[in-house]
């Protein structure tokens, strides 16, 4: 970051050492496949364990869920690009990790739709500005991009502007051509974001998605996808649509998913990762994304803690797990992984990195796909 007229070296060595030139050689990438269509045979029990899930993109250094972030993310060699979905007001599906856009986008800056600004409970929580579901696709398509945390990263806003709200069908297309060009297929990570909500507004968000994943191929079982969401009924009505791998998302243990709090299901995130839990999860999905803390919880001085026996329950369940999210910045790493006293500076991301692998995780989403391809590459040089 740049900070008082001062760069961190640390940030350009460690993306130096993993990027020689975008499109050129980088570190991490599979040889090429026999061919790049997505119709091709292959499973994500082939992916390089650990998976590297490039978290929105490569987003600790372009702003998120840009076509900017996902390019540089798959040169980087990022195994796997995530999106977030959330629908339009004409039912089409854009990448952005919330509905509410007042801090990813210029929307503010459009005295055109200052009308728009309103409040609205998503998901029990009250927000202000303005949201997805009121504009239009070609309406969206007039903002850009910008970065959502100047203040930790705030060498990405030279970014904010360049690029505009891509929506998933862009993406779709733009993972056709890199495959074809780099000739092998392109794995994405694809998230349903509040799909009880956008239902609710007659927006649902499974049949539109996978009238696109039918469309582009990506539909089958071993086609390069995974699919994912924090509501777990979102991948029990996926299921019955499409045969692509399904992901159940796991936030805090004494978190309740949103859909189970509309449907009264007393169920908590710690019922879900218990034996019995991950056994009714099995049964409709192929992998968890866990935060982080379900795998190693932190004490009350926020370094790692005793690991959870997680992994252990649901490797015995046939489940991948792919935890969410590793970034470089002190703010974001266990206390015991922070170096200096600057948040925004880089912290020593390597060795929390080593000491989750450590626990056998299939994979993680991280931010910086470069550091998470260089520690998964130490780590496996190591085994």
């Amino acid at each position: 970051m740049t900070q008082g007229g001062q760069t961190n070296p640390g940030r350009r060595t460690v993306l130096g050492a993993a990027v020689l030139g975008a499109g050129g050689v980088t570190l991490g990438v599979p040889g090429p496949a026999s061919a790049a269509s997505s119709k091709d045979g292959g499973s994500y029990r082939d992916l390089p364990v650990p998976t590297v899930v490039a978290h929105r993109g490569a987003s600790g250094y372009r702003p998120e869920h840009t076509l900017g972030s996902y390019q540089l993310a798959l040169d980087m060699g990022a195994h796997v690009i995530e999106q977030d979905l959330v629908p339009t007001k004409d039912g089409h599906l854009v990448c952005r990790h919330e509905n509410d856009i007042t801090g990813t986008t210029d929307v503010a800056e459009h005295p055109e739709f200052a009308s728009r600004r309103t409040t609205k409970s998503v998901d029990g929580v009250s927000l202000t500005g303005w949201f997805t579901e009121d504009f239009t696709l070609a309406e969206l398509k007039t903002l850009r991009a910008k970065e959502r945390i100047p203040g930790t990263r705030q060498e990405n806003t030279l970014y904010d502007g360049r690029w505009t709200i891509p929506s998933f069908e862009e993406v779709l297309r733009w993972a056709e051509r890199e495959g074809r060009a780099r000739g092998r297929r392109i794995w994405l990570h694809i998230e349903t974001k509040h799909p009880t909500y956008f239902r609710d507004l007659g927006l649902g968000l499974e049949e539109p998605l996978a009238r696109l994943l039918r469309t582009y191929g990506r539909h089958r079982k071993n086609s390069p996808n995974f699919l994912q969401s924090f509501e777990p009924s979102s991948m029990r009505r996926m299921a019955e649509l499409v045969a692509a791998p399904r992901v159940v998302l796991l936030s805090g243990a004494a978190t309740r998913p949103w859909d189970f709090q509309v449907a009264g299901d007393p169920r908590t995130v710690a019922d879900l990762v218990k034996p019995e839990g991950l056994k009714w999860i099995a049964g409709f999905a192929q992998g968890l994304g866990p935060t982080l803390d379900l795998i190693i919880p932190k004490d009350a001085t926020g370094k790692l803690g005793t690991p959870t026996t997680l992994v252990r329950d649901a490797h015995a369940r046939g489940l991948v797990l792919h935890p969410y999210t590793m970034r470089n910045e002190n703010s974001f790493l266990p206390a015991d992984f922070r170096r200096g006293t600057d948040p925004t500076a880089y912290g020593d991301a390597f060795g929390a990195l080593k000491v989750y692998f450590e626990q056998g995780i299939d994979g993680i989403f991280s931010d910086n796909p470069d550091t998470a391809l260089l520690a998964a590459a130490d780590f496996t040089r190591r085994r």
